[in-house]
C-alpha cells in the first residue's frame, strides 16, 4: 500500500499541472435516478472477498487480458439508465484502445454483472469477481450501491471507478475509489450560477417532505446558504396530489430563486400548478435535466424553467471526443444520453490506469489517475488527487419545442473549476 507521503507530493505536482490547464422510461426512473443523486441509501455490509490475483507491477506487456467487472443495473428501475452507461462504456473502450480492445500488449475482458439497484446483489457480484482475481471494478448507477462497492474496493485493494451514482459521500472515500460522473455538488453549483451573488438572496427548495427531498434542502443550505443566501423549503406529503396550495406558498415567499427536487407520478401535476400560479413567471426556477424520456413530464412549462445539467447530446461542443462517443453508440445500436459520458468517461480511466499504471498492481493504477487531465465528451476534464473527485463542466439549458418535440437548448458552460465540490481528502 502506498504511503500517505507520497500521495501528499503528488498531489502538489498534479494539481499545479492542473491549475495550469485551465447532474425513464417513465416517471417512476426519474424519481429513483433523483433519490440516486443525493440520498445516501442501502445497508449491505461490504466485507472480503475470498482470494486475488497475483499483484506487483513492473511486469512485462504480452497478451494476458485485464478483467474489468462491470456492475451495473441491466435490469431494475434503473435500467434504462444502466444501458446508457454501459453503452458509454464499450463506446469508451474503443475509444480508447483505438478500436484493438488491448492496452500495454494487454486485452481488455469486460464481465458484465447485473446489480437490479440493489446493493446486496452489487457486493456479492463484486466479492465473486474479486474472489476470481479481477483487479478492476466500474458501476454504478445508484448511489445506495456506489456506497457498499467503495468499502469493498479499499478492503480488497482493487481499482473502483463508481459511474454516474451522484452522492457526495463516494468522494474522499479511499483511496482506491474514483468516479467517472459528477456529484450532487456541482449539480447545486451550477443551479448557484443562474442566482448570481447569492448574499442576501432568497432562495426556497420545493421538494417532498421525505428523506430526499430533505436531503435537497440540506445540499442547498450547505452550498447557496454558505454564499450568503437564505434558504427556506415548501415541503409537500409524498402522497399529496392536489398541489396547487404548495405552488401557492412558494409564490407568496417571493423568492429569488426556486430549486426544485422532486421525485415521483406527481411531477407532471407538480409543474402544471407552478405554471398556473404563475411561479415560473415571477421568477428564476431551477431543477435538473434528466434523461430524453423526462422532458415530457415538463409540459407546457418546459419552455421557463432554467437546467442545469450534467449532460445531453451536443453540450460537449461537437468535440472530437464527444462526436467520437456519439457515433460509436449510435452505430451500435444505442441512443446517446444523460449517462452515456459517465460510461465513455470510466473506460478512458481504467484504460489509462492501466497503460500509466499496471496491469496487475491496482496501487499503480490509482497513482497514474492520480491527477490525470484529459478530453472527455464534456470537455477538458481533471481527476483531483487529493480526493478523487471528478473536475468537469457542467451545463446549463432550457427546452424548446412542444410536447414530445421538446429539446434541449444549452445556454452556458460552467467551466470545471467555477463547479468544483470543496476538497475531501481521501480516507485511506
Amino acid at each position: 500500500m502506498r504511503r500517505r507521503t507520497s500521495r501528499t507530493s503528488r498531489t502538489s505536482r498534479s494539481s499545479t499541472a492542473g491549475r495550469a490547464r485551465g447532474s425513464l422510461t417513465g416517471l417512476r426512473t426519474v424519481a429513483v435516478l433523483a433519490a440516486a443523486g443525493l440520498l445516501l441509501t442501502g445497508c449491505t455490509a461490504a466485507g472480503t472477498a475470498g482470494g486475488s490475483g497475483s499483484g506487483g507491477s513492473g511486469e512485462s506487456a504480452d497478451d494476458s487480458a485485464v478483467k474489468v467487472g462491470l456492475v451495473y443495473s441491466r435490469t431494475g428501475l434503473l435500467a434504462d439508465y444502466g444501458k446508457q452507461y454501459r453503452d458509454g462504456f464499450m463506446a469508451g473502450l474503443d475509444y480508447a484502445t483505438k478500436g484493438t480492445g488491448k492496452v500495454a500488449g494487454h486485452r481488455i475482458e469486460v464481465t458484465e454483472q447485473d446489480d437490479a439497484g440493489d446493493p446486496g446483489k452489487a457486493v456479492s457480484a463484486a466479492k465473486s469477481l474479486i474472489g476470481k482475481g479481477y483487479k478492476v471494478l466500474a458501476g454504478t448507477t445508484d448511489s445506495g450501491v456506489a456506497l457498499q462497492m467503495a468499502p469493498l474496493a479499499a478492503q480488497n485493494k482493487v481499482l473502483y471507478v463508481s459511474g454516474p451514482a451522484a452522492t457526495d459521500a463516494v468522494t474522499g472515500i479511499n483511496d482506491y475509489t474514483f468516479r467517472s460522473g459528477r456529484q450532487s455538488y456541482q449539480d447545486i453549483l451550477t443551479a448557484g450560477t443562474m442566482l448570481g451573488d447569492a448574499k442576501g438572496k432568497k432562495v426556497t427548495v420545493l421538494a417532498q417532505d421525505s428523506t430526499f427531498g430533505q436531503a435537497n434542502v440540506a445540499a442547498v443550505k450547505a452550498v447557496l446558504g454558505a454564499k450568503g443566501a437564505q434558504v427556506g423549503s415548501v415541503l409537500a406529503p409524498p402522497s399529496a396530489t392536489d398541489l396547487t396550495p404548495f405552488a401557492r406558498q412558494v409564490k407568496a415567499g417571493g423568492p429569488d430563486l426556486v430549486f426544485v427536487a422532486w421525485a415521483g407520478s406527481t411531477a407532471p401535476a407538480l409543474w402544471t400548478a407552478l405554471n398556473q400560479q404563475g411561479v415560473l413567471g415571477a421568477g428564476k426556477v431551477v431543477t435538473g435535466l434528466a434523461g430524453t424520456a423526462s422532458y415530457p413530464v415538463f409540459g407546457a412549462a418546459g419552455a421557463k424553467v432554467s437546467f442545469l445539467a450534467h449532460y445531453f447530446p451536443g453540450a460537449g461542443g461537437g468535440s472530437a471526443v464527444e462526436k467520437a462517443m456519439l457515433d460509436s453508440v449510435t452505430k451500435a445500436g444505442g441512443t446517446p444520453d444523460l449517462f452515456t459520458p459517465d460510461g465513455f468517461t470510466a473506460a478512458q480511466m481504467i484504460v489509462h490506469a492501466v497503460a500509466e499504471g499496471s496491469a496487475t498492481d491496482p496501487a499503480a493504477m490509482v497513482r497514474a489517475l492520480e491527477g490525470w487531465t484529459f478530453d472527455g465528451p464534456k470537455g477538458e476534464q481533471q481527476v483531483r488527487a487529493e480526493d478523487h473527485a471528478l473536475l468537469q463542466p457542467m451545463f446549463v439549458a432550457r427546452l424548446s419545442g412542444k410536447g414530445t418535440a421538446l429539446k434541449p437548448e444549452l445556454l452556458g458552460t460552467e467551466a470545471r473549476d467555477a463547479v468544483a465540490p470543496p476538497v475531501k481528502p481521501s480516507a485511506g
